[in-house]
């Protein structure tokens, strides 16, 4: 149970479901609720599919290169640390770039499963293993869906300001997470 709670607690993070909870409610705004749940649906098989690809073919591409786990913890954490910084100072100069089908981009991929939370599966199967990052990975998209099903009641309940608040408090973890993963990495290219 401990080694779960250890992979679904960065990804929880690294997905933001409330911080990304404002952006889908107004992508979705005007659509009817059962168009709502369609799509609702659809971007998350789509964030959970592209997941499993990424988990698969990235371990595979990181061997074919030659990187390690060491230079993907470093590399990993520094973007996840860039992200986290620039979601905290400039989270409102996100733009948005609605296309025909909204469930896979924007909101499937990169607003679900983004380079955050990507970088973080990567991370996640050379700590816990394949069984636990896919166990807090398919954890972790149910609940996207029941936020996303839920998202004009939890959008109303937390207001403008609570979904702010939520989403720089996660960019705050997600700047640690990558921190501890650049530290664990330095630690690990060090000689012994």
């Amino acid at each position: 149970m401990t080694e779960f709670l250890l992979a679904f607690i960065p990804l929880f993070v690294a997905i933001d479901v409330f911080g990304v909870l404002p952006l889908f409610v107004a992508l979705t705004e005007g659509m009817e609720q059962r168009q709502k749940r369609t799509l609702t649906w659809e971007a998350t098989l789509t964030a959970f599919v592209i997941s499993l690809l990424f988990l698969v073919a990235g371990k595979l591409l990181f061997s074919f290169l030659g990187i390690t786990e060491s230079d993907f913890r470093v590399g990993g954490g520094i973007v996840l640390l860039v992200l986290a910084v620039n979601d905290l100072l400039f989270s409102k100069e996100r733009k948005k770039d609605v296309g025909d089908s909204v469930g896979v981009v924007p909101i499937g991929i990169p607003l679900i499963m983004g380079p955050a939370a990507l970088t973080t599966i990567i991370i996640l199967v050379d700590s816990y293993g394949y069984l636990w990052t896919i166990a807090s990975l398919l954890a972790n998209m149910l609940i996207v869906l029941a936020v996303f099903l839920q998202a004009n009641t939890i959008a109303r309940a937390m207001g403008n300001a609570g979904s702010r608040a939520v989403a720089k408090v996660a960019a705050l973890f997600l700047a640690g997470i990558a921190v501890m993963m650049i530290r664990s990495g330095v630690a690990a290219m060090l000689p012994k």
